[in-house]
């Protein structure tokens, strides 16, 4: 088994599973679909490949919350014309964001040759990946580390990831980890609709998804602990 670990930290992200006409509305951490978006653009898959970009479904996914976003609305007026150009109307859309979050996101495979070529892509993307929507790029660092563990035994142990300032005023941190039901011995689970069907322009499609989560306490001790060692 396979794991590599991607950091998810930005200024703005937006993570929408159903927005509709004006308003583009953002969840609160990022969609397995999103992330499969990252990877199929990475190894350079045209959005209309669906039977590719369908197999990348069967990879592991987790995401663990380090760093908790703030929700943000932009609006955008646009403008639409008449058969002859004149002006018909204007209308505001609305597009919701988060800024500042920080999310690690786990993805895996039991096939070590296919994860390596998706962990060559994602360093060296065929076009070029985003998180959520294009004005959001991805950081360059954004590869944290790949390990030879299952998704959620990779993000237990790693460090916290979050700001400075972050851990400095929440000295005791709750992290979320969202992950495939399968993933996870708990009954408890809820539907989201990022299972990726076809990216296509004419008609995205996306199914459901089941989704379990359990909570890791991230501390800044841990961390002061680690800088600690490595300094030994």
């Amino acid at each position: 088994m396979k794991t590599v670990l991607l950091k998810l930290t930005g200024p703005m992200q937006s993570w929408g599973t159903s927005s509709h006409f004006e308003t583009r509305t953002t969840d609160y951490y990022p969609s397995k679909s999103a992330v499969l978006g990252i990877v199929a653009a990475s190894l350079g898959y045209r959005r209309d490949n669906d039977e590719a970009i369908g197999k990348l479904n069967d990879l592991d996914f987790a995401v663990r919350v380090d760093q908790e976003g703030i929700l943000s609305r932009d609006f955008h007026i646009a403008s639409k014309l008449k058969a002859n150009e004149s002006l018909d109307r204007n209308y505001v859309t609305n597009r919701y964001y988060l800024e500042d979050a920080v999310f690690v996101v786990a993805l895996g495979h039991e096939d070590d040759k296919w994860m390596d070529e998706i962990i060559k892509a994602l360093g060296n993307p065929y076009f070029q990946p985003f998180m959520g929507r294009r004005s959001c790029p991805l950081p360059g660092d954004f590869i944290l580390e790949v390990k030879d563990l299952g998704v959620i035994e990779a993000l237990e142990q790693l460090p916290w990831q979050a700001a400075d300032w972050y851990r400095k005023k929440h000295k005791n941190y709750r992290g979320e980890i969202y992950a495939d039901k399968d993933l996870f011995d708990s009954k408890a689970w809820i539907m989201r609709k990022d299972r990726v069907i076809s990216f296509s322009q004419k008609e995205r499609k996306f199914g459901p998804r089941f989704e379990s989560r359990k909570s890791q306490i991230l501390s800044q001790e841990e961390i002061e602990d680690l800088d600690f060692f490595e300094e030994i």
